[in-house]
C-alpha cells in the first residue's frame, strides 16, 4: 500500500511540476491523471519487489534524476559543439557494453537514459548475455568497438542498481 501511495505522489510531482503554476483545475485533473497513470505502471514498479528493500532506493532515484539531468545538459553541449565546429568532428560507431542489470525496469532504464542523452542511441539489449549495443556520435581514437564501458552508462548502472536491484 505505501509503495502505491508513493507511486502516486511521484506521478502527480511530475504533474506538478509539468503544469506550473499550480491552479485548481490543474490540481484536479493532474490527481486523476496520477491515479490512472500510477494503476497503469504499477506492476511494472513495483513488480518483484523483494520484502526487504530499503525506502533509501526513493531517494537514489532522485540522485540519479540529477545526475541524468547533468549529463544530458553536458551531451547538449557536446553535440552541439561538433554540430557547429567548421571540421564536424564526429567518428560514429556500434559499440557493445557489458551491464551487470539484471530487472527489467532497470535495463529499460539504462537503454532509455542513454537514448536520451543525445550523442547515443541505444541499439538492441540483450539480456541474457548482459549487452546493450549503443550507436555513438563519437568514438575516441584506439578505442575498441566491443567489451567497453562508457563513464556515462557506468556512473548511470551503479545508481539504477541501488534503485531497481
Amino acid at each position: 500500500m505505501v509503495s502505491k501511495i508513493l507511486i502516486f505522489m511521484l506521478w502527480f510531482l511530475v504533474w506538478l511540476l509539468l503544469s506550473w503554476p499550480p491552479r485548481i483545475s490543474s490540481f484536479i485533473t493532474g490527481a486523476l491523471v496520477s491515479a490512472f497513470v500510477s494503476f497503469m505502471t504499477m506492476d511494472i514498479l513495483v513488480k518483484d519487489r523483494p520484502s526487504g528493500r530499503s525506502p533509501l532506493r526513493y531517494l537514489w532515484f532522485v540522485y540519479y534524476i540529477i545526475i541524468f539531468l547533468w549529463e544530458c545538459l553536458k551531451a547538449n553541449i557536446d553535440v552541439a559543439w561538433r554540430v557547429l565546429h567548421p571540421k564536424l568532428p564526429i567518428r560514429p560507431a556500434t559499440i557493445k557494453i557489458r551491464t551487470d542489470l539484471k530487472s527489467d525496469i532497470g535495463l529499460t532504464f539504462l537503454a532509455n537514459s542513454i537514448t536520451l542523452t543525445p550523442g547515443t542511441t541505444t541499439i538492441d539489449v540483450d539480456k541474457q548475455n548482459g549487452y546493450i549495443y549503443i550507436h555513438v556520435l563519437f568514438l575516441k581514437e584506439g578505442c575498441p568497438d566491443h567489451d567497453m564501458r562508457l563513464p556515462v552508462v557506468s556512473k548511470f548502472e551503479r545508481i539504477l542498481k541501488k534503485v531497481f536491484e
